[in-house]
């Protein structure tokens, strides 16, 4: 599969840009109709708290920690549906609930909410998925992912903030990095300009390359020059004479 599988579509703004309007959506329902949402997060190793394996990540403690998280969801939604078209709705879907799972598994005993868990689940299969292609795009990506996103990788670490979801990061960045290895994708070629790119060239085969001893030092030529009387041809580069004889063994040299 070459460079022509990534096209610029609508869907790929608009997709993500809905998702999170839908972040928005329930904040400011909650918020105005004081509906407490927050009680549906993930609360660990309950049964109760297992819905919260689907609703955490739509639920948000204040406009500060929506707003967080709204940028990098959107940056990174938008980049997985261009990159990873197929794959999207996979790790969209799937990455919510094994992030959550994990989550409920091994998180204290409090409720654990917001989008963080899906952040990191993006950043970490991007970044090792990018990798292990080894896809000169991807490969960017996954440089331009870690330039960006890097330093969250402090926070799946415990008592670096007080009031985060270590938890909740730690198992978005494992659930990114098992998804990278498990999930295949198609073997991206680069598209073929030249033909220097084809793996069967042969440089000796090439007229340009010719023009280049074996140091890599320009050199001419051999010039072949036709006299019409005497029907001889002239290799001026190396001063040989040929004639033409009327003979099957076609040109014959001669000193």
């Amino acid at each position: 599969m070459n460079d022509n599988h990534f096209k610029f579509t609508p869907s790929v703004l608009l997709i993500p840009f809905l998702l999170v309007l839908v972040l928005w959506i329930l904040f400011w329902v909650d918020i105005r109709f004081h509906f407490n949402f927050n009680q549906f997060g993930i609360y660990p190793r309950t049964f109760s708290g297992l819905i919260g394996v689907i609703c955490a990540p739509f639920l948000h403690g204040n406009l500060e920690h929506l707003y967080n998280n709204s940028i990098p969801l959107l940056v990174l939604l938008a980049a997985l549906h261009y990159f990873y078209r197929d794959l999207f709705y996979k790790i969209l879907v799937n990455g919510i609930l094994v992030s959550g799972l994990i989550t409920w598994f091994i998180g204290r005993e409090s409720i654990h909410i917001g989008a963080s868990s899906l952040i990191y689940v993006l950043v970490s299969f991007i970044f090792f998925k990018g990798i292990r292609t080894k896809y000169y795009r991807l490969v960017a990506l996954s440089l331009l992912v870690v330039l960006i996103y890097g330093s969250m990788v402090w926070y799946i670490f415990p008592n670096i903030k007080d009031g985060i979801s270590w938890e909740g990061h730690l198992s978005g960045l494992i659930t990114g990095f098992v998804f990278a290895l498990i999930y295949k994708t198609a073997e991206y070629k680069k598209l073929i300009k030249y033909d220097w790119e084809h793996p069967d060239y042969d440089a000796s085969e090439d007229k340009f390359m010719q023009r280049f001893d074996e140091n890599g030092n320009f050199v001419n030529l051999p010039i072949i020059e036709e006299d019409p009387e005497n029907q001889t041809y002239y290799n001026s580069s190396q001063s040989v004479i040929y004639e033409f004889k009327e003979k099957k063994n076609g040109l014959k040299p001669s000193s």
